[in-house]
């Protein structure tokens, strides 16, 4: 099984270094060894686009870009995709910054740069294994609380088709009550 990752850095050079490294070295997750299927961006916004389409179970971002930083890069991802991990990397040892990713987007680890290849790729394991954790109690969770009657089966299943594609429950409707395919044809008012 392959794990997608999405990669932002304003750096070319970083994200070449990065996609090679991990498109090539297998990653343990678990009891598992995995190939992870690497997308890269050096826009946020781009970034962002593209989880609104596709499910990633990791988002590594830089720490300062121009434009839209690191934190609010994953703060707005998460909002997309609320159960991929969130890791940041940074050159920059800014501890409030730090404690701010933390606490605002759901930080799941801090990588340095220049990195180890060895334990970054160790890190994404593990975190990656703690991701799957976290869904399957997740799960036994919602099966609970469906045998308690205080969520129905349509639920479960809405949130399961969230997760594995992102946006596919979301109804734009129009003002006559029609259902929208492209935002762009509401009326801005």
């Amino acid at each position: 099984m392959s794990r997608r990752i999405l990669i932002v850095d304003d750096d070319e050079l970083i994200l070449k270094s990065l996609r090679r490294l991990l498109s090539l070295t297998p990653c343990t997750v678990g009891d598992e060894t995995t190939r992870l299927t690497v997308e890269c961006f050096t826009s946020p916004e781009d970034a962002l686009e593209r989880a609104q389409h596709t499910a990633f179970d990791l988002a590594l971002s830089d720490y300062r870009m121009p434009f839209m930083n690191g934190v609010e890069f994953l703060k707005k991802f998460r909002e997309i995709q609320p159960d991929a991990a969130r890791l940041i990397l940074s050159g920059y040892a800014d501890l409030n910054g730090l404690i701010g990713a933390i606490n605002e987007a759901g930080i799941n680890r801090f990588i340095s740069k220049p990195w180890n290849d060895y334990e970054l790729v160790s890190t994404l394991g593990q975190v990656l294994a703690l991701r799957e954790l976290t869904l399957e109690n997740q799960r036994l969770a919602d099966q609970s609380r469906l045998a308690l009657g205080t969520i129905s089966e349509e639920e479960i299943e809405r949130k399961r088709l969230e997760a594995s594609e992102p946006g596919i429950t979301k109804v734009i409707w129009g003002p006559d009550g029609s259902v929208l395919l492209d935002e762009s044809l509401l009326d801005p008012k």
